[in-house]
């Protein structure tokens, strides 16, 4: 039984796939899953049996005749038994028609969409936890009739652990602590532990340089490792400190534990990391516009940016 299985997004989501793809083929030796995605996520899946991982450049395919000429190479390398669309958008919905079309039966995910458009509502304040989003992809399973029980506890792949990391970035403003505050971080932190720096983008990577010429007992890991060597690393870290952002969910792949700040979003929108406690979360509760946004991607209704300005260090240290 093969099953092909596609999502292109942000590097966070589909790296929340990876656990669920682990316990589901456990649970179902007898399956197969080819999962196409970015090429540059390719480790992700390393080590996972019964998963073949397909890496697209998806300028390579782009309109509907690219996506017609995808579908059909894939059907041709792979000849899938079933299809499941983890994305759903219009891209993914393309292929899901194509597919239909040639007699294929189709999964896709319910991402939810109505319940996060209430659940992040600042007038509605009546906010409940909706489902996570690694139950959604293993949804898409149990509808093609399999069984899949979810652990959500982490599996810790090194037993030498040691440091912290700390990965202060996130793609939106809305998901990331002020930098100021983050350094004051930091700087107590490294008075007791060897603290290491995660992050990508030039810009990133000059202010954690300097942060290391700033503070002793720092050292910066952006822009110098592989995402197969920052997997290994993170494994091998006692906590990963991250943002709602693709770090958290790096450490639930390695089974690290994360101890992760939230502003505009929230774990009630499902994107909690797998295995990651909730006693682990830092956050300000009693703000009732929040989450405004399931993205950070929104600007603050208030113009304040509470949700982050008013974190203390020492909410984040307590936690440690």
């Amino acid at each position: 039984m093969r099953i092909l299985a596609y999502r292109f997004s942000a590097f966070g989501d589909v790296a929340m796939t990876v656990p669920v793809f682990r316990e589901f083929l456990e649970q179902n030796p007898e399956v197969e899953i080819v999962m196409v995605s970015r090429s540059n996520f390719k480790a992700l899946y390393a080590g996972i049996p019964n998963v073949i991982f397909k890496g697209i450049d998806l300028d390579d395919y782009k309109g509907f005749l690219g996506l017609r000429r995808l579908s059909k190479e894939l059907l041709k390398e792979f000849r899938p038994d079933y299809i499941t669309d983890l994305h759903d958008v219009i891209r993914t919905k393309i292929l899901d028609k194509i597919y239909a079309r040639k007699g294929l039966k189709v999964f896709k995910i319910n991402k939810g969409k109505e319940e996060k458009e209430e659940l992040t509502d600042v007038w509605n304040l009546n906010k409940k936890q909706l489902k996570s989003t690694v139950e959604r992809y293993a949804d898409v399973f149990r509808d093609m009739g399999f069984t899949v029980e979810l652990s959500h506890q982490l599996r810790p792949i090194s037993d030498k652990k040691s440091g912290i990391g700390f990965a202060p970035f996130a793609q939106h403003k809305g998901k990331m602590l002020p930098l100021e505050k983050s350094f004051e971080l930091i700087k107590i932190l490294a008075e007791k532990h060897t603290i290491y720096f995660f992050g990508g983008g030039k810009k990133e990577i000059e202010t954690l340089e300097s942060w290391v010429k700033q503070i002793p007992n720092t050292q910066s890991l952006a822009g110098k490792l592989n995402l197969s060597e920052e997997l290994n690393r993170i494994s091998q870290l006692e906590v990963m400190i991250s943002m709602d952002s693709a770090n958290m969910h790096l450490a639930s792949i390695v089974g690290t534990r994360c101890v992760s700040i939230w502003g505009s979003t929230h774990p009630y929108a499902g994107f909690l990391g797998f295995g990651q406690s909730e006693d682990d979360v830092v956050q300000i509760n009693d703000l009732t516009c929040r989450p405004c946004s399931v993205f950070g991607d929104k600007e603050c209704y208030r113009g304040d940016w509470a949700c982050l300005e008013e974190i203390h260090v020492q909410q984040i240290i307590d936690k440690i």
